[in-house]
């Protein structure tokens, strides 16, 4: 529906405010051809069912249900009849009624399904009320028994291979219809193909059978949606025995149906299923098509990979022929059926309900078709015309008409035109109701109605009153609105504009004649939503992932669309557990595709007006099944024809075939390609080879890939032939002399055509020898002819010879035997400087007998001795650098370049065969002429004053003969390039800097430098640069603040001098008036000033030539100085008794090594008091710091526990200067009250220290062993 945008344009034509609480709007037509009427609530309103009661099978107590609802005012009153005799539910006591307001309803009280039977009926529902009586269509009560389980007896099938069988199902009879499912044990679907396949009946057909059909589990699952009930037979066990004998093919015979033709009856909206199932080997193909007219793709389906066509919703239009073919190799079969469809009746008019005032005529048109064609009666609330009161005023036509002339308000009831033939009953209730009330318009006034380019605009303009209101409709345009072809209004005030479009947008006005009644609507028109890129027909392989994409354009005042994907026109949403359906935007991802997976996807696009959509198929491909049943056929010379059947293509033709062949003789080579053909061929004519033993496999080929291979053929083997060719690329290969070495491209073992296969070797002189050949026999190449000089010419053949003949007679080659290398050196050699650097060298040509092989050229050596400008001693030790130049055979002379001038050369020249060269000529000896010097090594800019700038160079690396100076040129650098080149003549030729004055301090400068000989001006080295500017501090400073610095920066000067400033800062937090220096360069750009208090305010100075440049503020970041709590850590006491015991462990190991030094024993006097552990023991509150006497200190040490130093322990022995040792050391410390305080003091007793933690270092306990008893600081600080 359209939406709608309320506005208050105005209130002409409102209903009044009195009468607005009492209208109700009561729809009862679904199309704008037929009336509504609006009735207001205060007045009486005609029964109207809106449940009818539906027929049903009752297969248990719980499923007889009997219901019908109904509206009207007042309420209306049901009653029923049972086969067309009244039927009084609540009498009967094995049926409980439960009535509510608008609806009746009853079911069963009863246990047992056999006292179910007596309801089995045909049930009519009435509805009545004061203004008429509607009556339900009629529902038929039906009872059945689930279907159960039967006891079978397993079934064992055996037969062989080729052969075709059924597999029967037999499912339990029931008026359901069962849906079968072949599974195995496992419940894993059986493989369906064209091979095998399910019939309509249930049954397992196999077109022929393979090995790989034997097995113990075809289940057949028999489920029934209704009872919800699946129902496993006893598996089948099926043995397929291999055949002994060449499987013979067979053309296609039908299974199902038999015959050659049927006829098939239907009804107008049931789906109808037609089906061949056919046999043969290879498996059939089948195709269907319609022999009376053209099949329409879109009115059907193939199913059962194309063994069945459907049709869905059939109509009369699909009534006809319809033939299947079924074909293979060997022949076809064919099948025709005659489809008929009739229907049951269906309106084609219903009569609408409406009101009519006193006086009018009424005419109900009713009309119905059917095959056969429907008979119409009429009934008035119930009861047919017949038995009604004989009335003048009423009448019936023909043509289904029910005229009431002059109507009062008597006439008004429900009126029932019902319509039958052979296949069932159809009708309809409509409402007369008579009354007389005045026009209103219903409708509010200011609508907007809001649709899309292309849809079929309504304007609304409901009316009410009795007689109906005529209404006419107005547009602001000048032109009429009945003159356009798409407006077309109906009698019950809506306007249609049909493929609406932006002229049509505008204001209307509805106005009921012969009164002033009107309201205004607005009719709005958007773009159509448009899919832009609609989804595509994608084939997938089985587990990949696939995604269809939808882009569309939609109007932005229509807002964001919902899209919505659906399959074979069934609603996808996203799958949260398993992930296959991801819908992201325009996308529809489908992850790991499976056959279920195909079909039909629509992509809609939603707004809240209009929808878009388009449709893109899934179809699943993969790579073919191998071809089966492979026979070698028609054998003939070197040839023989192979065919075989293909396998399945998986929904993707075979492209090609591959044929491939495995050489018995050579297994190790493995599988190779034989010849292919294209995919509409099943053979293939074989060239082959002699001698050879063939196995043949073949792999189909299509769009996703290749198949595997088939099994392999039978074994076929070839005759030997005497060999078709030579050995190719005959040549010698000659390296050493008196040698003819030669050699050939051994042949393919494919080619000896049959056994004791070796080569026939064939030689001769070509000048000297005569007409006679050398004769020689071997298996392999290479072969050697000793004695046969050096560079000599020879014919030579090899021929391929077999245990059958000789191969073709060979065309002879040439070929050389061995070379050695050259006797003679090039005479008569000679030098021409052309220039500094160029030479030509020409020598006289050797003698072609003393080249002893083929002549390849000449190479001169040319060595650079040294230069001419260093004396011999200094020349003798330069390396010596040989350049090595070749020519080709002829050549007798050589221009040689790139030489470096002013040199000592050396040069000989060799003649060189492909074994090697010759002796050297006589060693020639020449120099160059001088040349100009490369560039100066470096040159360097110094600028010691603003208009001044030093050159600093050095020599050229190449002087290239006597440096007599240089030749300096600079010039100012300009945008226009156009300054005038300056020039001056350094004469000296040790130069190596020069000073230039008068130069401008604002420019730059480009300077050339080159060397100069008596040749002329060398290669130049040119640098940029310009005079420096005298120094200045920085003019501007940027600060960055710290916590304990400031970062300084600034913009360095260019081209200025590096000059040093002072940086003054003043902390003015700490009240000392003490100033800090820093010295900072003006070329560094910045400075980090560090060591600063955090949160304190600094003055900054600059200074520069002991002037102040300028001064700054600042205050640094952070927390500032805060009192530090003090903690015993840090308390001078503390670090006091640390220092004491670190001193006192210090004295008392100096006494135990000056002891153990003397070898002297010290006094011992036992303590009178009992023994006490020195752990134990508490400390003395003594003097802080001071040490006891060592004699008093070792009498209490010594204990019962512990023996005396002269004993077998003493203080100072080894084991106790361990202080790794078990041994502990005991160290009493008189410790100062401010520290004892802090814990128990050690003074009241040994009590007072167990009251402290056991891990606290003023508890003896708790001193670790591994400290020996001494406090450990880090202990104490713990």
């Amino acid at each position: 529906m359209p939406h709608t945008q309320r506005q208050q344009v105005g209130s002409r034509g409102r209903c009044s405010p009195p009468l607005l609480p009492f209208l109700l709007l009561l729809s009862l037509a679904a199309t704008p051809s037929q009336a509504a009427i609006h009735i207001p609530s205060n007045f009486k309103r005609p029964p109207m069912i809106i449940t009818q009661p539906e027929s049903v099978t009752v297969f248990s107590v719980e499923d007889l249900v009997m219901s019908c609802e109904a509206t009207g005012n007042p309420q209306p009153i049901f009653r029923w009849t049972k086969d067309g005799e009244e039927f009084d539910p609540g009498s009967d006591p094995e049926l409980k009624v439960s009535e509510r307001s608008g609806s009746f309803a009853f079911y069963t009280l009863s246990n047992t399904m056999d006292s179910l039977k007596q309801y089995q009926a045909k049930y009519i529902c009435y509805a009545s009320n004061v203004l008429g009586t509607a009556v339900s269509n009629e529902a038929r009560l039906n009872t059945d028994v689930p279907p159960t389980q039967q006891k079978e007896k397993k079934v064992h099938v055996k037969s062989e291979e080729g052969n075709s069988i059924v597999l029967k199902c037999n499912p339990p009879q029931s008026s359901m219809e069962p849906i079968i499912h072949w599974m195995d044990w496992r419940l894993h679907h059986i493989q369906l193909s064209e091979r095998v396949v399910v019939g309509k009946d249930g049954n397992l057909y196999f077109a022929h059978l393979t090995t790989e059909d034997s097995r113990n589990d075809y289940t057949c699952n028999v489920q029934y949606l209704a009872t919800r009930t699946i129902l496993a037979k006893e598996p089948i066990t099926l043995t397929v025995n291999p055949s002994n004998s060449l499987l013979q093919n067979r053309r296609p015979h039908m299974l199902r149906p038999t015959g050659s033709h049927s006829t098939y009856h239907s009804l107008r909206g049931q789906t109808v299923e037609l089906e061949c199932i056919v046999q043969g080997l290879p498996t059939p193909k089948v195709s269907w098509l319609r022999r009376d007219a053209e099949m329409s793709e879109s009115r059907i389906i193939k199913d059962m990979f194309n063994r069945r066509l459907r049709f869905n919703n059939i109509s009369e239009s699909d009534a006809g022929e319809y033939q299947c073919m079924a074909e293979n190799s060997q022949g076809k079969a064919t099948h025709t059926y005659t489809v008929t469809v009739e229907a049951a009746p269906h309106w084609i008019k219903e009569p609408p309900s409406q009101l009519y005032a006193p006086g009018e005529t009424v005419k109900l048109h009713c009309q119905a078709d059917g095959i056969p064609t429907p008979t119409i009666s009429w009934t008035i609330n119930g009861i047919a015309l017949s038995e009604t009161d004989k009335d003048t005023r009423r009448s019936l036509t023909t043509g289904g008409f029910l005229i009431l002339k002059d109507v009062n308000l008597g006439d008004t009831a429900v009126y029932q035109c019902q319509a039958s033939n052979k296949h069932g009953t159809i009708l309809t209730n409509t409402n007369v109701y008579v009354i007389e009330l005045p026009p209103q318009i219903l409708t509010e006034d200011g609508m907007t109605y809001t649709f899309t380019e292309g849809q079929k605009a309504l304007l609304e303009c409901v009316t009410f009153g009795s007689p109906k209101p005529e209404v006419t409709w107005e547009s602001g345009s000048a032109s009429s609105l009945l003159e356009d072809p798409r407006v077309k209004p109906f009698t019950n005030g809506v306007l249609e504009i049909s493929n609406v479009t932006h002229d049509d947008e505008g204001f209307y006005t509805c106005s009921v004649q012969n009164t002033n009644l009107s309201v205004n609507a607005e009719l709005e028109v958007l773009n159509r939503t448009v899919i832009l890129s609609p989804p595509q027909a994608l084939k997938v392989q089985r587990g990949n992932t696939t995604i269809f994409t939808c882009l569309s354009l939609v109007d932005p005042k229509l807002g964001s669309p919902l899209i919505q994907w659906r399959k074979n026109n069934q609603k996808i949403s996203e799958s949260h557990t398993d992930g296959k359906y991801t819908i992201d935007g325009p996308d529809l991802k489908i992850t790991n595709v499976e056959a279920d997976d195909e079909g039909v996807y629509t992509c809609q696009v939603i707004t809240k007006h209009d929808m878009a959509e388009a449709s893109g198929t899934l179809t699943l491909w993969d790579r073919p099944d191998p071809p089966v049943l492979l026979q070698i056929t028609d054998p003939k010379h070197r040839a023989v024809t192979l065919s075989w059947t293909p396998g399945d293509d998986h929904n993707s033709a075979v492209l090609e075939f591959v044929v491939e062949f495995e050489d018995q003789g050579l297994k190790e080579r493995g599988w190779e390609e034989l010849k292919r053909v294209t995919g509409n061929k099943q053979r293939a004519s074989l060239p082959l080879w002699p001698y050879m033993s063939y196995r043949f496999r073949v792999i189909a080929i299509n769009y996703v890939g290749k198949s595997g291979p088939s099994k392999p053929s039978e074994i076929h083997n070839t005759p030997a032939e005497a060999p078709d060719n030579n050995p190719e690329d005959v040549r010698s290969e000659s390296k050493d002399p008196e040698t003819l070495f030669i050699r050939w491209e051994e042949m393919d073992k494919r080619n000896f055509n049959g056994p004791d296969f070796k080569y026939r070797v064939l030689w001769r002189r070509v000048v000297g020898s005569g007409p006679s050949w050398h004769t020689n026999y071997t298996t392999t190449q290479p072969f050697t002819v000793n004695d046969s000089g050096n560079f000599s010419a020879f014919e030579i053949k090899v021929q391929a010879v077999n245990e059958k003949g000789e191969g073709p007679e060979p065309d002879p080659v040439i070929g050389y035997s061995g070379e050695d290398v050259p006797l003679e050196a090039p005479m008569n050699v000679g030098v021409v400087l052309m220039n500094s650097t160029t030479i030509k060298v020409n020598w006289a040509a050797v003698n072609k007998e003393t080249v002893r092989g083929n002549l390849l050229g000449y190479k001169v050596y040319l060595t650079r001795i040294g230069s001419r400008s260093h004396h011999r001693g200094r020349r003798s030790r330069e390396p010596e650098n040989t350049l090595v130049v070749a020519t080709v055979a002829n050549e007798e002379e050589k221009v040689i370049s790139d030489l470096r001038p002013y040199s000592h050369y050396a040069l000989v020249v060799t003649v060189f065969n492909s074994k090697g060269e010759g002796p050297p000529s006589e060693t020639l000896s020449f120099k160059t002429h001088e040349g100009v010097p490369g560039p100066p090594m470096s040159m360097m800019l110094d600028s010691p004053s603003e208009t001044e700038m030093t050159l600093h160079w050095t020599p050229p690396a190449q002087p290239n003969g006597v440096l007599i100076g240089y030749l300096l040129q600079y010039q100012q650098i300009v945008e226009s390039d156009d300054s005038p080149m300056q020039v001056q003549t350094i004469e000296d030729p040790i130069a190596t800097h020069l000073t230039l004055r008068a130069l401008d301090p604002h420019s730059q400068y480009r300077f050339f430098l080159r060397g100069r000989t008596t040749a002329g001006d060398g290669e130049l080295i040119m640098r940029e640069g310009a005079t420096t500017l005298d120094g200045a501090p920085p003019a501007k400073f940027n600060f960055t603040v710290g916590e304990n610095s400031v970062n300084l920066s600034w913009v360095a000067k260019k081209r200025h001098r590096n000059v040093s400033f002072q940086i003054y800062y003043l902390n003015t937090n700490a009240g000392i008036n003490k100033w800090k220096k820093k010295e900072v360069n003006s070329s560094q750009s910045f400075y980090q000033l560090q060591g600063l208090t955090p949160r304190s305010h600094y003055r900054l100075r600059f200074t520069y030539s002991n002037s102040t440049l300028f001064e700054e503020n600042i205050e640094t970041l952070g927390t500032g100085v805060t009192e530090v709590q003090p903690s015993f850590a840090t308390q001078g006491w503390f670090i006091g008794v640390v220092s004491a015991i670190v001193l006192l462990l210090l004295i008392l190991l100096i006494l135990c090594f000056i002891k153990r030094s003397k070898g002297g024993k010290y006094s011992v006097k036992d303590k009178e008091e009992g023994p006490m552990d020195s752990e134990a023991r508490p400390m003395k509150d003594e003097t802080f710091g001071e040490y006891r006497s060592l004699e008093s200190d070792l009498e209490e040490k010594r204990t019962a526990s512990q023996p005396s130093l002269g004993e077998e322990s003493k203080l100072c022995s080894e084991d106790n200067l361990d202080f790794n040792g078990s041994s502990a050391i005991t160290t009493e410390l008189n410790m100062d009250e401010s520290l004892v305080s802090q814990f128990s003091r050690p003074s009241e007793g040994p009590e007072a220290l167990h009251g402290l933690p056991d891990n606290s270092p003023l508890n003896p306990t708790a001193v670790s062993p591994a400290t020996n008893g001494m406090p450990n600081s880090v202990t104490i600080l713990d």
